[in-house]
């Protein structure tokens, strides 16, 4: 399976802290946000990664390389002329450097939830991981029934930013700027979207704020590694 990194926003809610870097290369517990997913992804078995690239992506580029020395194969997918391409647009742009199923993963989040290199979507074309709603959304993206997706005003969940896709959701899609959300949207429609909760540790680290504290738990985690 192959895993696709979104890694081409302008960081806007991160600054100052992304004029001059990439949110992807901001540091967290001694590494760049970017570098968890990466080793993350080697440690669960899947060692080719596509990673988009848009506001200050040379830097990213120039980093990491072609991932040998975390021992994956990176591919780029450069947006940087036509500025960042939104979810969908950017995936679009990348579907042929991605597998038949694919695993996508927001740059901005860290969680430890166990990426599965087998995964597989049968008759649905995509399969997304939810989550307990934060403070910052506290009215959630989608319902759960059983395993599928739904759109309810209650009982909402919101969307982890981690998700498994089937080709053929963006197939026949114009290339350019896209979101994604649209297009999850009418797949729900017609029942053709399955999802799970998942209940461990997830933060959207969208503020600088929220990178200190996931800064603070990481740091506090490795000391408490080191003692025992």
């Amino acid at each position: 399976m192959t895993a696709m990194i979104l890694s081409a926003g302008l960081g806007t809610r991160m600054l100052p802290l992304t004029e001059h870097t990439p949110k992807p290369l901001l540091m967290a517990g001694g590494k760049p946000l970017i570098v968890w997913h990466i080793e993350k992804l080697k440690n669960d078995g899947i060692n080719k990664i596509v990673i988009n690239i848009a506001h200050l992506g040379y830097k990213i580029r120039d980093y990491l390389g072609d991932g040998r020395s975390y021992g994956v194969d990176i591919i780029y997918s450069d947006e940087q002329d036509e500025g960042a391409l939104e979810t969908a647009g950017g995936i679009i742009k990348a579907l042929d450097y991605l597998s038949d199923t694919f695993l996508v993963i927001n740059g901005d989040v860290w969680c430890d939830y166990r990426f599965d290199k087998d995964f597989e979507l049968k008759d649905k074309l995509a399969h997304l991981i939810l989550v307990d709603n934060p403070t910052q959304h506290p009215n959630g993206d989608f319902s759960l029934e059983d395993t599928i997706l739904t759109k309810k005003d209650t009982n909402n969940y919101t969307f982890a930013g981690i998700g498994y896709y089937n080709k053929k959701l963006f197939q026949n899609l114009d290339y350019g700027k896209r979101a994604l959300a649209p297009i999850l949207f009418k797949a729900i429609d017609k029942k053709l979207l399955s999802g799970e909760y998942f209940d461990g540790e997830w933060r959207d680290i969208g503020t600088p704020q929220r990178l200190n504290e996931l800064d603070f738990m990481l740091n506090k985690s490795c000391k408490n590694d080191i003692k025992a």
